[in-house]
């Protein structure tokens, strides 16, 4: 796209498999910044129903999760889930499914403010060596 957005359609997720998807998006993000969109249509209705453009085909709420357990290393500044509509999601299904994208999304963002943080405190050891050292 020439917002330099990359999408990933379903039909490319089934069709490489979820290794080759998770390779891809590092070899595209690199170590740069990376916000993150889901949208819930994209799972197949089976698991989230609740959403204005249900497409049958996709993944499950299960491979999604997975997929983001994954991505640890990514440096994730930011994320949402979209597309999620309460007056079509029966039993919450799509809000659970949602919710726990969502939650996951806190922990990649956690284990990035401990990496950070383990980083800065790292590099003020060595500037308090260096510093005792005459450096």
């Amino acid at each position: 796209y020439e917002s330099g957005m990359t999408v990933v359609h379903a039909e490319e997720v089934t069709g490489l498999g979820m290794p080759a998807i998770i390779a891809k998006a590092r070899r595209i993000v690199g170590d740069g910044p990376t916000y993150l969109s889901f949208d819930v249509d994209s799972i197949d209705p089976a698991f989230a129903p609740g959403t204005g453009t249900p497409v049958a085909g996709g993944p499950s709420s299960a491979k999604i999760l997975s997929v983001l357990r994954q991505i640890n290393q990514v440096d994730i500044v930011g994320a949402d889930v979209v597309e999620v509509a309460p007056a079509y999601d029966h039993a919450d299904i799509t809000a659970i499914a949602g919710s726990t994208v969502a939650m996951h999304y806190l922990g990649l963002l956690a284990e990035r403010k401990a990496r950070l943080e383990e980083l800065n405190s790292g590099n003020n050891v060595v500037a308090a060596l260096n510093q005792a050292s005459g450096i």
